[in-house]
């Protein structure tokens, strides 16, 4: 059997495209088209797609989740809006995911077990919805929510990536203005002191050194920083190096307290918005959990888990652990007492990410001078360091 990405004609005329597993060939695709009332117009064969390693647009995932909640909320059947969904998705990924959910789906299949197939493209939190959804009967509500979720995630990610784009270009440049004048200005003059015997202070000879090795051992060099990658992969594999490197990000100068304010709020905002649509208050610190991603938040966690079971609340476990910020456990404490929980952590996040945006921008506002300073301290020494043996020989042939 195999796959086929195909355009057809509905009853009404209108063409559309889709994927279709399970035929032999195109005629036996023409002939499953036609028992439902369409017409195939064109059809090409596609290779296997590995749900393991499919990637997807977040932009994708967060449109398709407010499609499905907007027409769950009309009261079309869950087949019906996948159906729908996939002759509207214009990425050929998500159409080939929402083709094999309604095919799970009309196999018997749950739509949790449908979703959890395609767990490298939607997130625990997400699944974690679904499930909560599908089990309370408030599929719409939880399609939504997760939705708003993931597109917050998405808009604090640009905001930071944007704010911090500045800052690595500057780097990167420096790097590369530094890298040409190592490699092609420094050893011209070299040349030049070599053949007049000019003698060479300290720092003209440590620089001359430093590139003397750069131009000799740039292969080395480069894989080098090849492998960087590869060792931070390694780390994020094993359990014990990524639980030390999580611990140490937190404790970063400058960036620790910015970093565990984001992870805290993902934390916190999945939490909130899980037990909001009914999820168990164990079962929401567990996806969380995972959410957050960090080996410290993960250990914190479990104690919070053990403190909510050994009959604590929420926000008496919060307070154990200093890494909340105080006006999460104090909205906690409130939320608890009223019954509105997940509403008022909501809010304390909505705090919490105003603080990102505040504490981001003026970060930056003491970086960039900083940064641009540095950059012209490090260019400047070189050059001094460059031109000292031609002033000294200069002032002698006076």
């Amino acid at each position: 059997m195999a796959i086929y990405e195909y355009t057809a004609k509905d009853q009404a005329g209108e063409i559309f495209s889709g994927i279709y597993e399970d035929v032999s060939n195109v005629s036996a695709l023409k002939v499953e088209l036609a028992k439902i009332g369409y017409i195939l117009t064109g059809a090409r064969k596609k290779n296997a797609v590995n749900p393991a390693t499919i990637k997807v647009k977040q932009a994708d995932v967060v449109a398709f989740g407010f499609k499905f909640a907007g027409m769950c909320s009309a009261g079309l059947s869950i087949v019906q809006c996948l159906d729908t969904l996939e002759k509207q998705t214009d990425s050929e990924s998500m159409k080939y995911i929402i083709c094999d959910i309604r095919k799970s789906i009309e196999a018997g299949s749950s739509l949790t077990d449908a979703f959890n197939k395609y767990r490298a493209v939607f997130s625990d939190f997400f699944l974690g919805m679904v499930e909560a959804g599908e089990s309370g009967g408030r599929l719409a509500e939880s399609l939504e929510i997760s939705a708003k979720h993931l597109e917050k995630q998405a808009d604090l990610r640009t905001k930071l990536k944007a704010a911090f784009t500045y800052p690595i270009i500057v780097v990167i440049m420096c790097m590369l203005i530094v890298t040409a004048l190592v490699i092609f200005v420094v050893p011209v003059f070299s040349k030049i002191y070599r053949q007049l015997g000019v003698p060479l202070p300290g720092p003209t000879q440590l620089l001359f050194i430093i590139s003397i090795i750069v131009r000799q051992w740039w292969p080395l060099l480069i894989v080098a920083i090849g492998i960087i990658p590869f060792i931070y992969a390694y780390i994020h594999k094993n359990k014990y190096l990524k639980s030390k490197w999580d611990h140490f990000k937190f404790s970063i100068p400058i960036f620790g307290k910015l970093y565990r304010l984001v992870v805290i709020s993902q934390f916190v905002r999945s939490f909130a918005m899980l037990i909001t649509t009914g999820v168990p208050i164990i079962k929401a610190f567990q996806v969380a959990t995972l959410v957050a991603n960090n080996g410290k938040i993960s250990e914190m966690s479990l104690d919070i888990q053990k403190s909510v079971q050994a009959g604590n609340g929420v926000a008496e476990s919060f307070g154990k652990h200093d890494i909340f910020p105080p006006i999460i456990v104090q909205l906690a404490d409130s939320g608890e007492q009223a019954g509105i929980l997940g509403q008022m952590l909501n809010k304390g996040v909505d705090f919490m990410e105003k603080d990102i945006e505040r504490i981001t921008g003026a970060m930056l506002v003491k970086l960039e001078p900083v940064l641009t300073l540095g950059m012209g301290a490090v260019i400047g020494l070189i050059l001094m360091a460059v031109y000292l043996p031609m002033f000294d020989y200069m002032s002698h042939l006076k």
